[in-house]
């Protein structure tokens, strides 16, 4: 079996050379790296991961603990992080903690206790647990997605995540400025950040177009297809029901439209309906589907990003990363094909504690 030091040899670099390279812990000239690459090819080398722990106190391993892996966005998410451990040469432990807070903290020890350097975090709606144990045995962790108001005194944590106010609004202003006056809005599991950012912002939409907020038109689909569908159902039989939807994510969407069909209503002769995240099918439904498009993908690699500077430097302040989402606009908002490109918002990086009191 081939060993570093036959690496080292066959390139032409010293054995620290290619420690460097294989490990990507000093910055090595194009040439030489590729001339190590192509010794390892060579040579058939692989790495001792077991020793290097042992030596290091590192695996070299990632935990990722994320609930509805077969929901595309979540899907998306994890290609995203599972290309960034890949390109640093991290391997990725996957649990799914199922949107429950005792099996969250379950599944997080059990990440822990395989040893992983750090983890990434979708938080459920109560994550208590998962910062107590996180902050108890200082396990470094990015939230993502999903972000936590951590109380005073406790952990601040990394947290990487999409705009969500802003897009929301822009749903219902486009909505308003339609003509509709009576918007409703199925909104994701309550005590999510995700759904009280998206609730604000759908509120906000309001206001900006001189609409009243009806508490009768926001109702909660929980987050799941069959919930939302429930829930489109109740807006359906109110008295004056809502002319125009926005759903809070890709699975409500689905739900609405099952019980729009199911009243016989059409989109968007009957219904104007825009969504909360973009999907691959989007474009293939009949009308097409306007949507807010989440970068879901960049999303995933930047928390891998953000844990690795953060095992690089234990004391670095806490931040959370916000990535822009893009307007998609298409005709189930009953517009006409629109040609222009997407309109996308700015990215920013703020220091966790300006993110404080804002979220649930």
């Amino acid at each position: 079996m081939a060993t570093m030091a036959d690496v080292a040899r066959s390139a032409g670099v010293s054995v620290a050379t290619v420690s460097h390279v294989l490990n990507g812990t000093r910055p090595v000239l194009p040439h030489t790296r590729q001339a190590v690459l192509d010794a390892v090819e060579e040579l058939g080398y692989t790495t001792n991961t077991l020793a290097r722990s042992l030596v290091t106190a590192r695996t070299r391993s990632i935990g990722l603990a994320v609930s509805a892996i077969s929901n595309p966005y979540f899907t998306e998410i994890l290609q995203g992080v599972e290309a960034g451990a890949l390109e640093h040469g991290y391997s990725l432990l996957i649990a799914d903690p199922h949107d429950d807070p005792e099996h969250e903290r379950k599944v997080v020890q059990l990440l822990h206790e395989r040893r992983v350097d750090g983890m990434i975090v979708a938080p459920s709606a109560d994550p208590r647990g998962l910062l107590a144990y996180l902050g108890r045995h200082e396990v470094p962790a990015v939230f993502l997605d999903r972000l936590v108001d951590v109380p005073d005194g406790g952990p601040h944590f990394d947290q990487v995540c999409a705009d969500n106010a802003e897009p929301m609004s822009r749903l219902v202003t486009h909505l308003a400025g339609l003509g509709h006056r009576r918007i409703g809005l199925v909104a994701g599991r309550p005590g999510l950040s995700t759904t009280s950012e998206r609730i604000t912002g759908y509120r906000t939409g309001l206001a900006f177009a001189g609409l009243p907020y009806d508490e009768r038109l926001l109702v909660h689909g929980d987050s799941e297809s069959a919930g939302a569908e429930q829930a489109t159902g109740a807006l359906l039989s109110l008295a004056v029901p809502p002319t125009a939807l926005v759903t809070g994510n890709n699975a409500m969407t689905i739900g609405a439209l099952r019980a729009l069909r199911a009243h016989g209503l059409s989109v968007p002769c009957d219904m104007a309906l825009c969504c909360f995240d973009d999907f691959a099918w989007a474009d293939l439904f009949s009308p097409r589907l306007t949507a807010v498009a989440q970068p879901s993908r960049d999303i995933g690699a930047r928390a891998v990003r953000v844990l690795l500077e953060r095992l690089a430097e234990p004391d670095r302040p806490a931040r959370t990363v916000r990535l822009p989402c893009a307007f998609v606009h298409r005709t189930s908002c009953g517009c006409p094909e629109e040609p222009g490109p997407s309109v996308r918002l700015e990215q920013s990086e703020q220091p966790a504690q300006s993110e404080r009191g804002t979220v649930a």
